[in-house]
């Protein structure tokens, strides 16, 4: 069963350009792990709020592997080189179980009979 892991992850606003320059160069080790399906790096829209992080896999098992692999160590030390009061807090993972989907579009919807012209 596919899974979706999400992690919260809380940056002091002072630092954040540095932390969103950090994810978007990341090293894309997690790219070629087995059973990796993709990633959303997504940025808070109100100030104090988490920046989070999805990961999904095919199985639990998947990420697992990911988890106790040597490429997860060598990605994630990069974020050793950020500024120690870079974090407000330790991030916060959550996993689950992808039990329905739907087709999505990736651009927002109009409501063309309420368009005001």
């Amino acid at each position: 069963m596919m899974i979706l892991v999400a992690n919260r992850i809380r940056v002091a606003a002072p630092h954040a350009s540095a932390f969103e320059a950090m994810l978007a160069t990341r090293a894309a080790l997690v790219d070629g792990m087995p059973g990796f399906l993709g990633i959303q790096l997504l940025r808070p829209t109100k100030d104090g709020e988490p920046y989070l992080t999805q990961t999904f896999w095919a199985t639990r098992d998947h990420f697992e592997a990911w988890l106790r692999s040597d490429e997860f160590a060598k990605g994630h030390a990069r974020m050793g080189a950020l500024p120690t009061d870079t974090f407000r807090s330790h991030s916060r993972a959550e996993i689950h179980e992808v039990f329905h989907t739907a087709p999505a579009t990736m651009s927002p919807r109009v409501d063309h009979a309420s368009d005001v012209r």
